[in-house]
């Protein structure tokens, strides 16, 4: 399985690209939308978001992960194989938070070029190629380089802002519920919000926190824009507090 994880967006050309070079490269892999509208530029939020994501994908998963406004520059391109999944995308700190988080895991630095590479669009004519290629098996002999760790490491601890707005408004953040207790207090902005188990145990309209589906504190409304309520959007810092 080839795992898309963007921020090429869901109505442009891009991701379409990419996956021309996925079927015509690894005709047999199945190919599956992860998300394609991660948070623009967002590198630190998608890598937390990542890392919480990448669970739900089978062992032997290889992802191609692209959110990288210094494509082009000085930036390295990697693979990370972490927990028996492997991904593919730039070393700008994208691949740290899965790396740090892994019991078992290994980097490696991508050197192989194809003849034709643009300066804007590594997600199609580098990352694909090389995730192709694991997909079948292994990367071409001379393709791969060992590397002891990404060299971009961003912290691996909770990330205590918001990393995704959905379209019904809800706001996840970085925080993982092992570290927040039922009781606790969420301060965003000048509101403190309080835990509700789900959307059914708050009042229409309120405002709650509650741990979602990929185990991390989210910010929801009961049948309400809990981003628009609150004015919440990509990096809105949060708080634990138990007053």
């Amino acid at each position: 399985m080839i795992v898309l994880f963007t921020d090429f967006g869901s109505s442009d050309p891009y991701v379409g690209q990419v996956k021309a070079v996925l079927h015509r490269d690894a005709p047999r892999a199945q190919i599956v939308d992860a998300l394609n509208d991660a948070p623009d530029f967002g590198v630190e939020p998608a890598a937390h978001l990542l890392a919480a994501l990448a669970p739900s994908y089978a062992r032997g998963s290889v992802f191609v992960a692209v959110i990288d406004p210094g494509v082009g520059g000085p930036r390295d391109a990697i693979v990370v194989e972490a927990e028996g999944r492997s991904f593919v995308g730039p070393d700008n700190g994208l691949l740290s938070v899965v790396w740090q988080r892994a019991k078992r895991r290994r980097c490696r630095r991508i050197v192989w070029r194809p003849v034709s590479l643009s300066n804007s669009f590594h997600g199609r004519d580098l990352f694909a190629p090389v995730a192709a290629a694991l997909a079948r098996g292994r990367a071409p002999g001379g393709w791969l380089a060992a590397l002891r760790a990404p060299r971009v490491l961003l912290d691996a601890t909770d990330l205590a802002q918001v990393i995704f707005v959905d379209h019904y408004g809800n706001a996840m953040t970085g925080l993982r519920a092992a570290s927040v207790v039922p009781v606790a207090r969420l301060r965003v902005g000048r509101r403190t919000l309080t835990h509700a188990q789900t959307f059914s145990k708050a009042r229409p309209g309120a405002a709650f926190w509650y741990v979602n589906s990929l185990g991390l504190v989210e910010i929801a409304a009961n049948r309400a824009n809990a981003a628009r309520k609150l004015g919440l959007r990509i990096g809105s810092p949060v708080a634990i507090s138990r007053r």
